[in-house]
């Protein structure tokens, strides 16, 4: 049975070690973090010479762009909530709330520092509609989704990442899992339908931005794409992207 929210934490890089996900893990990482990075500096043509998680394996690491620690200290899935609550609330204060949807929680300030959103906010994962573990699955799927965009993982990397899966602590469902994933061709309807309302739209987004690689043009246009067919307004996409730029090492 796939673990969809270890399985979220270990793609991104982030806390491990305790139950709720929220230990610092510090620079030095651990596990699959370990073994991801030692496979990134052996494969910097594939790793992009850095790694932040098993995505470094699955998506090359885009160059190495990744989230930071501070952002990854609350662990994977409250900093993918974390960035799209924070983009929302920002996009909000921009606005002066002229669309009269205001995020719970405290007043948006632009510069506050990235916290995991309030435990009764859509952000959450725990209040996903279709489930948290079924939303963990939806966000991993649209970061390989965005990866490629650009024709990233052709068959020959996708065949030497699924042999290195086998060698990073997943278990057969969890790389099967993987596996069609990677194999899958471009879907960006799966992406859109997988949002259940504009909290995961906010959240799919910034996954996908965050994987994606938006200097290039092919990886460009999916983004442009996916905002619109996401229902987000340009300024908000914008705001997303500025997030979790501001998130990235």
């Amino acid at each position: 049975m796939i673990d969809a929210k270890r399985l979220l934490e270990q793609f991104l890089g982030s806390a491990q070690g305790s139950p709720s996900g929220t230990a610092d893990r510090g620079a030095s990482g651990g596990g699959l973090l370990d073994t991801v990075q030692d496979f990134a500096r052996a494969n910097p043509l594939l790793a992009g010479g850095a790694a932040g998680g098993l995505a470094a394996i699955l998506l090359g690491s885009k160059g190495g762009r990744k989230l930071a620690g501070g952002a990854l200290k609350y662990g994977g899935i409250a900093a993918i909530g974390g960035l799209a609550y924070k983009a929302y609330r920002d996009y909000q204060a921009a606005k002066g709330g002229q669309d009269g949807r205001q995020a719970p929680g405290t007043p948006a300030t632009g510069g506050a520092a990235l916290q995991p959103p309030p435990a009764d906010s859509p952000f959450a994962l725990e209040n996903a509609p279709q489930g948290a573990d079924a939303f963990a699955l939806e966000l991993v799927a649209a970061m390989i989704n965005a990866a490629k965009a650009d024709g990233h993982i052709d068959d020959a990397e996708r065949a030497r990442i699924e042999g290195r899966l086998s060698e990073g602590g997943l278990d057969a469902e969890e790389r099967a899992f993987l596996a069609r994933e990677l194999a899958a061709p471009l879907d960006i309807e799966r992406v859109v339908k997988a949002a259940r309302n504009k909290e995961e739209a906010i959240e799919l987004y910034a996954a996908s931005f965050l994987a994606g690689a938006p200097d290039h043009p092919a990886e460009r246009a999916y983004l442009d794409m996916l905002a619109a067919r996401l229902g987000l307004e340009p300024g908000l996409a914008k705001t997303v992207e500025r997030t979790v730029a501001a998130s990235q090492a």
